[in-house]
């Protein structure tokens, strides 16, 4: 079974062409732009990982990546960003061994983030196909 990947960012246009770059790694990657949409398919059909825009509008990434683990702490999140992540910004997520990315992102970054997290949670860890 594909590892499933959740790309959250209100920036349409990086949110699917990065879900369709980690399809073609056989990643089962979806992407949604608002924390509302997110939630839902959280609900519905939990990722693995979720890759999380970091100030994505209405809710917040930091509201957002603490509902994602009330909801299941197994989920791994990492944190994606335009404008850099400073220390203040992890405060209170950083006991869930959380990761981030800064915009603009290089895929073999994202693969190599996504397949720690996937050991972390013990689902992956060969590496993904074509890397």
């Amino acid at each position: 079974m594909r590892p499933k990947v959740l790309v959250v960012d209100d920036e349409a246009e990086f949110a699917r062409s990065l879900s369709e770059r980690l399809e073609l790694r056989d990643y089962d990657a979806r992407a949604v732009f608002c924390p509302e949409d997110a939630l839902a398919v959280i609900n519905s059909d939990p990722p693995d990982v979720v890759l999380l825009d970091y100030r994505v509008p209405g809710m917040g990434g930091a509201d957002l990546f603490h509902a994602i683990k009330e909801f299941d702490t197994a989920i791994e999140v990492i944190m994606v960003t335009g404008h850099g992540i400073c220390r203040t910004g992890l405060e209170g997520m950083e006991s869930e061994a959380i990761d981030y990315l800064v915009k603009p992102v290089e895929i073999r970054d994202v693969v190599d983030k996504i397949e720690k997290a996937l050991k972390r949670r013990g689902t992956r860890g060969n590496g993904p196909k074509g890397e």
